[in-house]
């Protein structure tokens, strides 16, 4: 009984965060009847489990507070600010209840009778009983997907095997290669693609989630994404056998071949009727298994990535194996393990992330609080809540957000009176934007406050001895001093803020992940904070490249392009600059920046990086290939490196540092700046 209980209470806490946020939505409008239904449905979920698990003082609190609903929702209760701020306080009891169900502590005690109290003074004589409706279920739609790789696609080190793979994940797919256009043995070459790939793909995502696939492979490509029609094609004989009587080296059918297909099954009235009972069966089923789900501990999803991480290893080392041996089995063996362990990664991975919208409601609830507690009128908005986090990550975010929201609150929103003199609205915003770029998460925080001051911050800097009074920083330079330790422009300490504890532990705890944090600000406009966050730290696709004895590890992410250069042009400078594709770059030297041995060899790769604010290159020996890279932390010895964001096994054994390219550009360009400010 132990076990089913802990699964109540967890089940419990994800209700109460749902119960929070559709109190709230509630509150922005109280004439909308659909957040009443969601409120009724969580606490009837509740009174449920409480009563069958033993909480029964979590079971009789719900279900009075669910019969003041079921008024509301019947008309027969008019809802008013009162009862949502009574309902607001029972969920903070019922949340400490959860631990004490037999309510052992005298304070939950007394707080349970005066819950009790208010809501029986709302409460009245209305006793009304109500049935939810089942939600209606997602339907599939057929898509065509044509994917024509560049002749020079394997140069580049992909296979668009893969991209087939990840498209057929998406959802029941029919696919045929077109072989058609390969010639003959004496014309053959053994590096040119000649192959394209036509999909039938039934699913439920849009055709964006389609297109995303293909995010870094947009110039290796050309990618056709086109709806057929908004059913699942593929459950009928009619549409799919011409599909699989098609030759390998015969022309693709084409959209419009596909198109006729899907059309003449609509004319067919027989072929309608006689299908369409197995277009629901096939429909229904696949939606039961989307919406079954099994409850796992965290633990177990730790112990999946670490399992699956082993397996990423143990694959690069069997690759190393096949790459070293003429045995066709074990290279086609290891291809086929490759392709799995992939596939096995990306689900783990996609088990492992958790949308930012579970942050959400605790900030709109902060929001609301202490908006009132400083007695200024604040709405709190957000988008893109839907985009996935690694849960690790999900978990470091609570707290910096939590440090930048309560400072716009108490800083940066003016007070209505104020806003009110400066041609604003009484009530300020404070807006939370989320969005995929890459191989990163960028969380916005954006205010329309008052901004930040930069001569306030110059001055302070100046008095805290951080800058030269002669010294002439850019705007971005000056804001950067607000994630010093201590530093606070505050005239006045408060409960909420003020003692120069805060943004710079929001820094440390960013950076602790990997991620990037930075600043700008309009004075009387407003400010934008933007964190810029790895999707996750576990595993990643690097560049693996060598640098004198040692091997290293590039983000593929901040790869741009490669290049050659004869190593006699090359100096013997850490930071240069050359000419590279008509444009004028500044080139790191790895040998000198790691003090490896200068490389005796005619010609020395560079690759270009994307770097925050122009492109970057840098120097290497030879670039051995692509690697899925499993992040290890490099320990307490290593600390001060931040040049490196870990380390990773390679399949030798070896070790290869990985790079942190943007902290290693940003580390040499300050280094030089001051090495020229003190020689002049």
């Amino acid at each position: 009984m132990d076990k089913f209980k802990a699964i109540f209470l967890a089940e419990a806490e994800e209700l109460m965060v749902d119960l929070e946020k559709a109190l709230l939505d509630f509150e922005q409008d109280l004439h909308n009847d659909h957040p009443v239904k969601e409120i009724f449905r969580i606490m009837h979920t509740l009174k449920g489990g409480g009563s069958m698990f033993g909480f029964e003082h979590v079971s009789s609190l719900t279900h009075d507070l669910e019969t003041i609903y079921d008024g509301i929702r019947e008309k027969k209760i008019t809802p008013t600010k009162e009862i949502l701020e009574v309902t607001l306080t029972t969920v903070d009891h019922l949340k400490k209840i959860l631990h004490d169900p037999m309510l052992e502590e005298r304070e939950h005690q007394l707080q349970q009778e005066i819950q009790r109290n208010k809501i029986k003074a709302l409460l009245g004589d209305v006793k009304v009983v109500v049935a939810v409706a089942p939600e209606k279920p997602k339907e599939l739609s057929t898509y065509y997907v044509l994917i024509e790789p560049i002749a020079t696609i394997f140069k580049n080190g992909t296979n668009p095997l893969y991209l087939v793979d990840d498209v057929t994940a998406l959802g029941e797919a029919f696919v045929m290669p077109d072989l058609s256009a390969i010639p003959t043995w004496a014309e053959l070459q053994g590096d040119v693609c000649y192959t394209q790939f036509e999909i039938a793909l039934a699913t439920e995502r849009p055709a964006s989630e389609i297109n995303d696939v293909f995010i870094f492979a947009e110039e290796l490509c050309k990618v056709t994404v086109q709806l057929l029609a908004q059913e699942n094609l593929l459950a009928h004989p009619a549409f799919l056998q011409p599909l699989q009587q098609k030759s390998l080296h015969a022309p693709g059918l084409g959209y419009d071949g596909m198109k006729a297909l899907a059309d003449a099954l609509r004319t067919t009235a027989e072929d309608e009727n006689t299908n369409a009972a197995k277009v629901n069966t096939k429909t229904t089923t696949g939606e039961k298994r989307k919406e079954t789900s099994i409850r796992v501990s965290s633990d177990k999803l730790e112990e999946l990535m670490n399992l699956v991480s082993e397996l990423v290893t143990s694959q690069a080392q069997l690759s190393m194996i096949a790459g070293s041996n003429t045995i066709a089995a074990l290279a086609g063996l290891s291809e086929n393990m490759e392709k799995i362990t992939r596939r096995l990664r990306d689900n783990a991975f996609s088990i492992c992330l958790v949308p930012i919208e579970t942050l959400v409601t605790r900030f709109q609830r902060l929001v609301r609080d202490l908006s009132k507690d400083l007695q200024k009128e604040i709405s709190f908005t957000a988008s893109g809540t839907e985009t996935e986090l690694d849960k690790s990550i999900i978990d470091t975010l609570s707290d910096p957000l939590l440090h930048i929201i309560r400072n716009s609150l108490d800083h940066g929103i003016e007070s209505p009176s104020e806003r009110l003199k400066n041609n604003k609205p009484a009530k300020g915003t404070i807006h939370l934007h989320a969005f995929h770029a890459g191989t990163h998460v960028y969380i916005q925080l954006k205010d329309d406050g008052k901004g930040i001051d930069p001569e306030k911050i110059r001055k302070k800097a100046i008095e805290r001895g951080l800058l030269s009074p002669q010294a002439t920083p850019s705007q971005k330079e000056i804001l950067d001093f607000i994630f010093a330790a201590g530093f606070s422009t505050a005239e006045k300490i408060t409960d909420v803020s003020g003692r120069g504890v805060g943004m710079d532990v929001v820094r440390r705890n960013i950076e602790a992940i990997h991620g990037e944090v930075s600043i700008e600000s309009e004075l009387g406009k407003g400010t934008i904070i933007t964190l810029k966050l790895p999707l996750t730290l576990s595993i990643i696709d690097g560049m693996r490249v060598r640098v004198g004895n040692s091997d290293y590890i590039i983000p593929l992410s901040y790869v741009e392009k490669c290049f050659e250069m004869p190593t006699a042009k090359i100096k013997a400078e850490v930071i240069q600059r050359h000419v590279l594709d008509g444009e004028l770059l500044p080139v790191i030297n790895l040998h000198e920046a790691f003090h490896e041995p200068a490389p005796d060899q005619p010609i020395t790769q560079i690759i270009k990086l994307k770097y925050a604010q122009f492109p970057v290159a840098i120097t290497i020996d030879a670039i051995v290939g692509e690697y899925q890279a499993v992040m290890k932390p490099l320990g307490d010895l290593y600390q001060g490196q931040d040049e490196f964001s870990g380390a990773t096994i390679l399949g030798d054994g070896s070790v290869a540092l990985v790079i942190d390219t943007d902290k290693l550009v940003h580390q040499l360009i300050v280094q030089q700046e001051k090495s020229l400010s003190y020689s002049h």
